[in-house]
């Protein structure tokens, strides 16, 4: 009787899991709406690449911005956040999931009493100790909904720490090149201080001997002014910059050493831009999105399935006795049920949850949808951005050689007493103006190529990654690893350490301890103060 009892029981029990059902609308993937190519006015036939494999320290080719980024991946403060909110939305897929599961417990109570029914007698003591089991069958899928939208949260973390990467590695290589471009500037201005200053000697002298009026003397003091003015600033924006930078690598404000001037730095290589389909599957903002839509769905699922009854069994195993020494000798008690709980009438509350959720998930949609076109905006804006600095900096050349040119022919003139020295001063304004333009536009057109790598999503983010997914591709195709051409592997939008190894487990388990110990001794000298 008791093994049959057992038997409909089990039975009964995998009927039901087979049976049960996921309530809610299953994930669809949001369609592609975007247009076949980008827009330009003058598409180079070097960005039309269908193919794109993105490296920034390639991309790049400068050794402090590589130093500089790979301090930043490692000590940046807002990174580290967005990897600890990795490892809270790990650690929350596995805490919702555990609610799929039977939960186990136990209990031990000892008393006495000499009370019976209001009246005394004898002092009776009474031990006791259970082991407790209960089971909330997810017949509805109110508990796999939630953990559908736990791991869509945890790829949106992991999205989210790309998308702050790809960010930090942009702004470091804009930083750098502004430095470059003050740098730049600031010894221009410094030249021009020096060469004025000269010339504001040999106007004093001429005036000094009666060759030419104080008003030439006025001139030549404002046009050294106006470069004497420039240093300082010059000086104080490549600090700022400096401490931007520091911040950015995780130290104090310090100086940051750059390796040239805009006089010999090469511009980097045309980036290939691919088909905007690519784009979506590397721009980490787009994947971000794309994971909260998804989260959002599923959890219209959980709304659902709370509007209907939850079934739970529920077991139990004990030990009593009046006596603590004969406790284990007084034969086990067991007890088992089986129960049925639901929300008969609430007012609408539980049919007005699944509207919130239905809501949550449209908004994340169109969220999305609105990302997409935002990073097809942002790469349309760095190509026409890029193609129009070009033809600015042909330009801002041709004026900076007749500037130098026209500057020095005026001085010639004046000291042969054929112009006034008004004219000197025109041209030498004009001659330091087009030198700050042309750097300007330079750095300009370096950071348009940094917007270009950022708003294509960025690529692998390391060489670390890049040698991961190597490693991943050749044991699946059961290939050495030496045979795999990393030259060949896109990033598009894998995920390498999803799942953690054995040996990555054990380092974060390290760590942890770690800072366990480290929060005691500061506990400890705290308490010692």
């Amino acid at each position: 009787m008791k093994t049959s009892f057992t038997t409909n029981v089990s039975l009964f029990i995998v009927g039901l899991l087979m049976y049960s059902c996921a309530v809610g609308p299953n994930y669809h993937k949001p369609k592609d709406t975007t247009a076949s190519e980008f827009r330009s006015n003058n598409l180079d036939s070097r960005f039309n690449d269908s193919i794109v494999n993105l490296k920034w320290w390639e991309i790049f080719q400068d050794s402090i911005v590589e130093t500089l980024v790979r301090q930043a991946l490692a000590n940046n403060k807002n990174l580290l956040i967005a990897a600890s909110r990795v490892n809270q939305a790990r650690a929350n897929v596995k805490f919702t999931n555990s609610d799929r599961l039977p939960k186990f417990g136990y209990g031990a109570s000892s008393g006495g009493t000499n009370m019976l029914l209001g009246n005394t007698t004898d002092q009776f003591n009474s031990f006791s100790g259970t082991v407790n089991a209960s089971w909330e069958i997810d017949f509805w899928g109110k508990y796999k909904r939630s953990t559908e939208a736990a791991k869509a949260d945890l790829l949106s973390s992991f999205y989210g720490k790309r998308a702050l990467e790809i960010a930090l590695i942009s702004e470091i290589a804009i930083n750098y090149f502004k430095l470059i471009g003050f740098r730049t500037q600031l010894d221009i201005s410094k030249k021009t201080l020096a060469s004025r200053d000269s010339t504001l000697t040999i106007i004093q002298h001429r005036f000094d001997y009666g060759y030419t009026h104080i008003i030439d003397v006025n001139q030549a003091e404002i046009q050294k002014a106006i470069a004497q003015t420039a240093v300082p600033y010059y000086r104080r924006m490549i600090a700022m910059t400096e401490n931007n930078l520091c911040v950015l690598i995780g130290k104090s404000p310090d100086q940051i050493k750059t390796h040239t001037t805009y006089h010999n730095y090469k511009l980097p290589d045309t980036i290939p831009i691919g088909i905007p389909s690519e784009v979506l599957l590397r721009r980490p903002d787009v994947l971000q999105a794309e994971q909260i839509f998804r989260s959002s769905n599923a959890k219209i699922g959980v709304a659902q399935a709370m509007r209907y009854p939850s079934f739970s069994l529920t077991g139990l195993l004990g030990l009593g006795s009046s006596e603590l020494s004969t406790i284990l000798g007084s034969g086990l008690g067991w007890g088992a049920t089986a129960g049925i709980t639901g929300p008969i009438f609430e007012f609408g509350k539980n049919k007005r949850r699944v509207d919130i959720a239905r809501e949550g998930a449209k908004q994340s949609l169109l969220t999305y949808e609105n990302t997409v076109l935002n990073s097809m905006r942002e790469v349309s804006n760095a190509l026409v951005e890029i193609e129009t600095l070009r033809e600015e900096l042909k330009a801002r050349q041709l004026r900076l050689d007749a500037a130098n040119n026209a500057s020095s022919l005026s001085s010639q003139r004046y000291y042969q007493g054929v112009t006034s020295y008004l004219e000197v001063t025109e041209n030498q304004r004009q001659e330091f103006d087009a030198e700050l333009s042309f750097s300007d536009n330079f750095q300009q057109l370096l950071t348009a190529h940094v917007r270009l790598y950022k708003s294509l999503g960025g690529g692998w983010v390391s060489e670390d990654e890049l040698e991961k997914y190597a490693e991943l591709v050749a044991e699946e195709k059961g290939v050495e690893l030496d045979s795999i051409d990393r030259g060949t592997l896109l990033y598009s939008g894998q995920i390498l350490d999803f799942k953690l190894t054995k040996e990555e487990g054990e380092k974060r388990k390290e760590e942890r301890k770690k800072e366990k110990e480290e929060y005691k001794e500061i506990e400890k000298e705290e308490k010692n103060k």
